[in-house]
């Protein structure tokens, strides 16, 4: 106990210089946990939502515990923050790349289906698209539209709106469903009224 008191008595600057010269763990502990505060308010700036930032200081934590004394640190403060943003921004790397699979994944399975970032859609297809967005249900459509419209992530449209991380991925390939549907029933519909010369009836959308 006297020592716990003592260490957390201690300075940054003196915690730091301890721990340089003896490597004990402890000091690198008591200067982690003073400085979760800035790293937390740093991941969530580049994660955008606080289970993530929660996440990330954790993991952060656990890393640098079994790895810190293998690093020659001279200004720690720099150093840890150096390293969180690093973290954080290749934490956000790999979540892109996971987003980019998964996209690529859907147009495999709908290769009949224009994807909604194709610039080269017929003015039908455009004016299909428009219509069916506009049927989607409003967490299916918002979550659309930030993800593909505004090139919003998962963790940015959690953000933004205060879906669970589950509630948009489920928006999002639902939508995705829904939208075909749509299209592909609109589609239907133009032959059939072409084939009869009649006019269009409108379209309803499923629950």
């Amino acid at each position: 106990m006297k020592t716990n008191r003592k260490i957390a008595n201690l300075s940054n600057e003196e915690l730091f210089e301890l721990f340089k010269n003896g490597r004990q763990t402890a000091y690198f502990h008591e200067l982690y946990h003073r400085y979760i505060p800035m790293l937390y308010g740093l991941c969530l700036k580049y994660l955008g939502n606080e289970p993530d930032a929660q996440d990330a200081v954790m993991d952060l934590f656990e890393s640098l515990n079994e790895k810190v004394s293998n690093y020659t640190i001279t200004n720690f403060h720099s150093w840890l923050y150096a390293v969180a943003k690093n973290h954080c921004l290749l934490k956000k790397r790999k979540e892109k790349q996971v987003f980019f699979e998964d996209i690529n994944e859907t147009i495999m399975e709908n290769g009949d289906f224009f994807t909604l970032l194709d610039e080269k859609k017929s003015n039908e297809e455009k004016s299909a698209l428009e219509y069916c967005i506009t049927e989607l249900g409003v967490e299916q459509r918002t979550s659309i539209e930030y993800f593909y419209y505004e090139n919003k992530s998962y963790a940015d449209i959690v953000s933004l709106t205060g879906y669970t991380l589950d509630k948009v991925k489920s928006y999002i390939q639902n939508g995705k469903r829904n939208l075909k549907n749509c299209i592909l029933r609109l589609r239907a519909m133009g032959e059939g009224q072409r084939a009869k010369g009649s006019n269009p009836q409108p379209v309803t959308r499923n629950p």
